[in-house]
C-alpha cells in the first residue's frame, strides 16, 4: 500500500494507547463535520433537559424517521430517561447567535436544573411533551418508535418517527430539499469546534450513462 510523504499511521493498537482526553478528541474528529442538534426533553417531575448531540442519523422516509446515540448509562442519563418516560423528543438545530449556550448544555448539570434556565434559552411547546427551542430555526419533533443497545460499547441508538417540524417555509427549495445553509445551522468537528457551512453546489441524481447536471 502506497503512503503519501509524511502520512502519519495509527492503528487501533496506537489509539488505545493514547492519553483518555487526547483519545477522546481524536475520535471525535475522525469522522469529521457533522450536524449539531439540542436534544429537548423533559422529566416526570417537570425538568426541562437540553443536551447537544452530534450523532443524528436519517433512517429513512415510510415512515419518516430518524436516529441518534446517546453515550452508555453508566451514570444518570437525563435524556436517555426522560424519552424513555415520555417516549418523544425534539431536535434543534444550532445558530451562531446563540451556539456559546448550547455548548454549555454540555455540562453536567444536576437532575434538578434545567438547560434551558442555566443559558436563558426559551423553551416552547406544541403537540409533543417535550421541549423545543424557540431560537431554533428548524424544530422537529420525534415519536420513539426502537431502542437499539449496542453490546460493543454500551451506547443506544434510539430512532424516532417525525411527528413535526417547523421551519422557515422559505427555505424549502421547489423539489424539497431544505437549504440547511439558509437556515443558519452550524456543524461540529469534534467536541467543541463550531463551523458554518459554505455551499459549492447541488448535482443531479446519478444515472448510468447519464451525465451529471448542476442544479
Amino acid at each position: 500500500m502506497s503512503k503519501k510523504q509524511n502520512q502519519q499511521v495509527y492503528t487501533s493498537k496506537s489509539i488505545r494507547e493514547m492519553e483518555h482526553r487526547f483519545r477522546t478528541n481524536f475520535v471525535n474528529s475522525l469522522s469529521g463535520f457533522k450536524g449539531l442538534q439540542l436534544v429537548g426533553t423533559i422529566s416526570k417531575s417537570g425538568i426541562t433537559n437540553l443536551a447537544p448531540v452530534s450523532s443524528i442519523v436519517h433512517f429513512g422516509v415510510n415512515p419518516s424517521l430518524i436516529g441518534m446515540v446517546l453515550r452508555p448509562d453508566t451514570v444518570p442519563r437525563q435524556t436517555l430517561q426522560n424519552i424513555m418516560d415520555n417516549q418523544c423528543w425534539t431536535l434543534n438545530n444550532v445558530l451562531e447567535e446563540f451556539y456559546p449556550q448550547a455548548h454549555q448544555c454540555a455540562a453536567r448539570y444536576d437532575e434538578y436544573t434545567s438547560e434551558f434556565r442555566a443559558t436563558s434559552l426559551t423553551e416552547t411547546y406544541n403537540s409533543l411533551k417535550a421541549p423545543y427551542v424557540e431560537q431554533s430555526s428548524i424544530q422537529i419533533g420525534l415519536q420513539l418508535t426502537e431502542r437499539i443497545d449496542v453490546k460493543a460499547n454500551g451506547t443506544h441508538i434510539l430512532i424516532g418517527e417525525v411527528i413535526e417540524v417547523f421551519m422557515p417555509q422559505n427555505i424549502v427549495e421547489v423539489d424539497g430539499t431544505i437549504n440547511i445553509q439558509e437556515s443558519g445551522s452550524l456543524v461540529v468537528a469534534g467536541l467543541n469546534s463550531y463551523h458554518k457551512t459554505s455551499k459549492i453546489s447541488r448535482l443531479s441524481y446519478p444515472k448510468v450513462g447519464k451525465g451529471l447536471e448542476v442544479l
